[in-house]
């Protein structure tokens, strides 16, 4: 009987788990989301989140900033995955900005895709995060992961 009842609280937790940016239901209005950001683009992306007071619509969002994934010049790869692994664990991140690198690309993506997580590569924080945010006043009901990510591919 402690093991069915064990097993209902594990069911029980990944339900509520699916239920957050990931699940159909859509984020409730004040809701927080994240937006995680390479460490190089981080401060601009926070300067342009800051001048929009935090918020796009009625979702408040943070910016969850990573440090440097570089070691003595090259790409530190076990960084670069450990961090697209924490934002694909989060159930309310929503997007990974991240600096222009084709080994950092290799790497993360693939994570992330396969989280559902949309992903841009760009040179500027702030240019970056205007595209999260105008994907997220775009997206209507359902998946707000979901129709960000689709929002971010198709440009």
């Amino acid at each position: 009987m402690a093991r069915a009842a064990a097993a209902a609280l594990v069911l029980l937790a990944l339900a509520t788990g699916a239920v957050g940016c990931g699940g159909d239901e859509g984020v409730a209005a004040g809701a927080t989301v994240r937006v995680y950001v390479s460490g190089s683009a981080c401060p601009a992306a926070k300067r342009e989140l800051a001048r929009v007071g935090g918020r796009a619509g009625d979702v408040h969002i943070s910016a969850v900033c990573l440090a440097a994934t570089k070691a003595g010049g090259r790409p530190d790869l076990a960084a670069i995955g450990a961090d697209a692994r924490r934002a694909s664990e989060d159930s309310a991140a929503i997007a990974y900005l991240e600096a222009p690198d084709p080994a950092a690309a290799r790497f993360a993506q693939p994570i992330l895709e396969s989280a559902g997580i949309g992903w841009i590569e760009s040179r500027s924080g702030a240019a970056a995060m205007r595209r999260v945010l105008r994907a997220v006043d775009e997206a209507d009901s359902g998946s707000l992961r979901d129709k960000v990510r689709a929002n971010l591919e198709a440009g």
